[in-house]
């Protein structure tokens, strides 16, 4: 991340509000202008200044974040209809102020006049946007008087997508889909948990439900570490498609299993929760400096290995070859825009053929690990279908020793519509509809059943 724009001042000179909108603003400019991860500038163990703030400001910097990228589109729209030159090329910071406080404008609880003034406030704290105070101001206060007019005639839903990912979901899974794909991008979703038992029970105690695939949904607010079951290590959090591809390893108890690509671990605490002895492989050993320790909260175990798997030999992974391999390979993450509203502003076309490259190697070292007569579970957290069935259709045609194993719709759950006539999984974030919005959808996963014959 370059730089930051502003510098702080000493806390005590500074009104309510104004740091939480300082930090959203640098992280906004991390996540636009360095293509960092939101989740990146959003770890309060990284960034010293957001651990200091209170809860209830952390989480305003997270909904001022996850807002501004969800209506990014939108929002640009708008200011650039009341910028008759643009905003200011050598002054990003107006812009970061102009999208933080248009966005409280017009979607969140927050009053037009402080929206409008820590929104000037952030602009005269930077020497090189500190003069655009008045357009800042202006500009904002226009927004508080027109904002139905604003935004009357406009289609969010193709403005918050950039075109190219539209015009891919379209050609993928047409018009319809893909406007209800881009309609689920726009709400925030539930917290999913991955339960080690009784879900009905823990369902109950936190105020969700149990859904058709096992996971536990609910609307929670306030930090994740203070909900119950947490220290007790009971659950993780994991979206439910993403529990999916481990329950479809069938019953790995007593097995070994291999996780490639583990980090950050939900997969992986799945298998060991349900009794395989699993080695957990990635290539960062400080994702799974993570995994290690959420492990040790849950109270389960695995042998955590750091490994390259593009250029290490797969003969000399710790207990290789095995019963089983799941393998999660890196992808463009286009399933996942729900939960990270940076990944299409990260993105670019080009992106998706390199990780394709990278999938069909990974693909292939995977197969070297797996017992004839073993499973071998390939999945992105892609919509894109090269990282996906285009991926499975070209190992199935180069490698023989490869038969698919069709997934059943009795095995996600009973819910038919996300198992392909082929017998792979893909999930799309309008699944699982529910009258209320923030309790439906799923993330966009692939997911294909090899047997090594």
């Amino acid at each position: 991340m370059p730089d930051p724009i502003s510098r702080p001042r000493a806390a005590s000179a500074e009104p309510p509000g104004l740091p939480a909108r300082r930090i959203a603003a640098d992280i906004l400019d991390g996540v636009l202008r360095a293509h960092r991860p939101l989740d990146e500038l959003l770890d309060a163990a990284a960034k010293p200044e957001l651990a200091a703030l209170p809860e209830r400001d952390r989480a305003l910097v997270r909904a001022l974040a996850a807002m501004v990228l969800r209506r990014l589109g939108t929002l640009r729209h708008v200011l650039g209809r009341l910028l008759e030159r643009g905003f200011p090329a050598q002054a990003p910071r107006v812009e970061t102020a102009l999208l933080i406080g248009a966005a409280q404008i017009l979607w969140l609880d927050v009053p037009d006049h402080a929206a409008v003034d820590l929104a000037v406030r952030l602009v005269r704290a930077d020497r090189r946007a500190a003069h655009h105070g008045g357009l800042v101001n202006a500009v904002l206060r226009r927004i508080a008087r027109e904002r139905d007019a604003l935004v009357r005639d406009i289609d969010p839903l193709a403005l918050d997508t950039p075109d190219w990912l539209l015009r891919r979901w379209t050609q993928a899974y047409g018009a319809d889909t893909a406007r209800a794909i881009a309609a689920a991008h726009a709400i925030e979703p539930a917290l999913d948990l991955t339960v080690k038992s009784e879900a009905a029970y823990w369902a109950s105690l936190l105020g969700g439900r149990v859904l058709p695939t096992g996971s536990v949904r609910l609307l929670a607010g306030g930090p994740i570490t203070a909900l119950s079951g947490y220290r007790e290590g009971a659950w993780w959090v994991q979206d439910a498609a993403a529990a999916l591809p481990a329950r479809l390893l069938t019953d790995v108890r007593g097995r070994t299993v291999a996780d490639l690509c583990a980090a950050p671990g939900g997969k992986t605490a799945q298998l060991a929760a349900a009794g395989a002895r699993v080695v957990a492989v990635d290539r960062a050993s400080a994702r799974l400096d993570r995994l290690a320790a959420n492990f040790n909260r849950l109270g389960l175990a695995a042998e955590i290995v750091a490994a390259d798997l593009t250029t290490a030999d797969p003969a000399s992974l710790p207990q290789a070859p095995f019963d089983a391999v799941l393998l999660d390979a890196p992808c463009s993450s286009t399933g996942t825009i729900r939960r990270h509203p940076d990944v299409p502003w990260r993105k670019r076309p080009d992106d998706i053929a390199a990780l394709a490259v990278l999938q069909r190697t990974l693909l292939a070292r995977a197969v070297e690990l797996v017992k004839p007569g073993g499973l071998l579970l390939y999945c992105t957290c892609s919509l894109e279908p090269e990282e996906g069935v285009g991926i499975v259709t070209e190992a199935l045609a180069r490698d023989s020793r490869l038969r698919r194993r069709p997934i059943s719709p009795a095995e996600v759950g009973g819910i038919e519509e996300i198992v392909t006539a082929a017998g792979d999984l893909r999930t799309l974030p309008c699944d699982l509809a529910d009258p209320d919005p923030r309790m439906g959808g799923l993330d966009g996963f692939f997911a294909a059943r090899f047997e090594r014959i």
